[in-house]
């Protein structure tokens, strides 16, 4: 029983509150699709494995792999994969503490 919600994605079912007042990630659809749209590589990142602050485009790339891997630049420990498929992708962002990016202007009407 799959629905398409307006912020999330096609087999997603509406947001549903839950009796502790939470809504499933459903609700975060439309913020993260924003965010999505911009360019990762100029955003700041601290990798987990030796707290290295550096913008994600400095990082290690490696193509010899299903997908791509980056890793920090400092102790090379990995900080992304991302593996696509025709209609999909897999991204593993679990090697960095938090990423840092701007966000584009909105548009002016």
């Amino acid at each position: 029983m799959t629905s398409r919600h307006e912020d999330g994605p096609p087999h997603a079912l509406p947001p549903a509150e839950h009796t502790d007042g939470h809504l499933d990630a459903n609700a975060a659809g439309g913020a993260l699709r924003e965010i999505f749209t911009v360019d990762l590589t100029a955003a700041a990142g601290t990798c987990v494995g030796c707290a290295h602050a550096f913008i994600l485009a400095q990082a290690l790339l490696y193509t010899q792999a299903p997908g791509l891997v980056g890793r920090c630049p400092s102790c090379e420990d990995v900080v992304f994969r991302l593996v696509r498929a025709p209609d999909r992708a897999w991204l593993d962002l679990r090697g960095v503490t938090c990423l840092e990016f701007a966000l584009p202007e909105p548009p002016t009407i």
